[in-house]
């Protein structure tokens, strides 16, 4: 049973990692676009400022946890063979659900423009007035997100993984060819093209798609009533917390948005760099994270507690060691990574500057955003949705002074410094209410990893920021083909030095 657990679980995590690589790819390649037609400025600003508010109603709903609690209840009606009260459940809690969210985006839409106004102190009127009108092209997109997390937790409940990955591969493919079609040829290009492509691909990736993938799946219309279903309470004693308590990990982008819009420009510089640091998050823990968490819940189900522990502590050492490697390259070569990305059209050299300035920070912090999603995931798999929410509000209190202050000492760059001392904060709490409940022992496995991973990925990113200097000083210029290839070098020598000592592989295998 064990190593047939991990196989699958390895299985799945291998089809969510091609998935989340390709639209993560895909996510940079819209950046690039961006930045190439747009840029870094008041309109970039503007554009990434107007999915504040739709966030916000998101995360109200907990859009972003939809799935992972409707998966437990799921499970438990699969695991005793009843898939017609699955069902039931699922359409009882999805009828409220979709009508909360219509009245959410309906009420929302004429309060845009004072909501912006007091949220965003450092635009101009003409700045608040075009935020306004791309949140309200993407507003109701959130609805598509909401109903497709549903329709997604039905797969993963199924563990089917495979066109869960491709939703947000068709939106970002939407997002390129809305602002391509919206701005090539304009001599001035806003942002109008990205935000209605935006709302395209939720309706066609995130919910026509994941419709048909839950229909796939075994969805169907129950027989008889929903009315007063037992899971719609269920549901909300497992939602309430999620809802109430909005924990750092996704108000993170909002303090940064609020903070940046003091510094023209700012605000894109820091969505530039978050999203390359997010890139190695999403292919290394979030894939894992999603893959394992059905099998965490089901083991959950099963009263296999300490399997489930067990479980958590291999997912969380393997995202170590791959994320310390990710970790040293990206803070190594974020100068280069940065130009091969962003550097052209509207992009100059000084954004580059900026940008990489704020991955190299961002950087530090992938290997906490990538354990927190493993250990948040335990908590919920066990149906303890209060803890992760108590103290991820906590450290967003806490992390309120640290914004401001470090934004004071060092502007846009302690801003991402800030978000990543606030997610070590909350990733080192999480452990520690992790490993008091579930027992210490499944800590120490973790512990020995992290102190044998650390000194190569330092030494790795050494050797390649020293490769990639050396390249660019050698070749005499630091343009994108030179930019390219001492990336590229550089990346190779990280890999070399942390994943192929066979420690490093035993412990991957183990």
């Amino acid at each position: 049973m064990g190593r047939s657990l991990y196989q699958r679980m390895g299985t799945a995590a291998l089809i969510v990692a091609a998935g989340t690589l390709l639209s993560r790819v895909l996510g940079l390649v819209r950046q690039i676009v961006f930045a190439w037609i747009i840029g870094p400025g008041a309109t970039g600003d503007e554009y990434f400022v107007a999915f504040l508010i739709p966030d916000f109603l998101n995360y109200l709903l907990a859009g972003a946890y939809m799935a992972i609690t409707l998966i437990p209840i799921l499970t438990r009606r699969f695991a005793a063979d009843d898939d017609e009260d699955a069902w039931r459940a699922f359409w009882a809690i999805s009828r409220i659900l979709a009508i909360g969210s219509v009245v959410l985006v309906v009420v929302a839409m004429p309060f845009v423009d004072d909501i912006l106004r007091a949220i965003e102190p450092g635009f101009t009127e003409a700045q608040v007035a075009n935020a306004t009108r791309l949140t309200r092209i993407v507003l109701p997109a959130q609805i598509f997100f909401i109903l497709g997390q549903l329709l997604t937790a039905v797969q993963f409940a199924r563990t089917r993984f495979a066109i869960p990955t491709l939703g947000p591969i068709v939106y970002n493919l939407a997002i390129i060819g809305g602002g391509i079609i919206g701005g090539i040829g304009q001599d001035d290009p806003g942002a109008d093209g990205f935000a209605w492509g935006a709302l395209a691909g939720a309706f066609l990736g995130i919910f026509v798609l994941q419709a048909y993938g839950a229909w796939r799946s075994g969805l169907r219309f129950p027989i008889g009533s929903i009315r007063r279903h037992p899971s719609v309470r269920r549901y909300f004693v497992l939602a309430i917390p999620l809802m109430l308590g909005q924990s750092l990990v996704v108000l993170d982008e909002q303090l940064g948005r609020t903070f940046g819009s003091l510094v023209d420009g700012g605000v894109s510089w820091l969505n530039f760099g978050r999203l390359t640091m997010l890139v190695p998050v999403g292919v290394i823990a979030q894939a894992a994270g999603v893959a394992t968490y059905p099998f965490l819940a089901q083991l959950a189900a099963e009263g296999k507690f300490r399997k489930m522990a067990e479980a958590v502590g291999r997912a969380v050492r393997y995202i170590i060691v791959l994320s310390l490697a990710a970790a040293a390259g990206m803070i190594a070569l974020a100068l280069p990574i940065t130009r091969v990305l962003y550097e052209r059209g509207s992009f100059d050299a000084l954004d580059t500057v900026a940008t990489a300035g704020t991955i190299v920070f961002f950087a530090i912090g992938i290997p906490l955003w990538g354990v927190q999603q493993i250990l948040a995931r335990g908590f919920y798999a066990r149906e303890q949705m209060w803890a992760p929410v108590i103290i991820g509000t906590l450290a967003t209190i806490a992390a309120v002074p640290i914004y401001w202050g470090l934004y004071e000492a060092m502007g846009i760059n302690g801003l991402a410094l800030s978000s990543t001392i606030a997610i070590t904060l909350y990733t080192a709490a999480l452990a520690a209410v992790w490993y008091h409940r579930t027992g210490w022992e499944h800590a120490g496995p973790v512990g020995r990893t992290t102190i044998r991973s650390i000194p190569l990925a330092a030494g790795a990113g050494l050797a390649a920021w020293g490769v990639s200097e050396g390249i660019m000083a050698g070749l005499g210029a630091r343009g994108f083909g030179v930019s390219l290839l001492a990336a590229g070098i550089g990346g190779l020598v990280v890999l070399a030095i942390t994943l192929l000592p066979p420690h490093v592989r035993r412990g991957l295998q183990s």
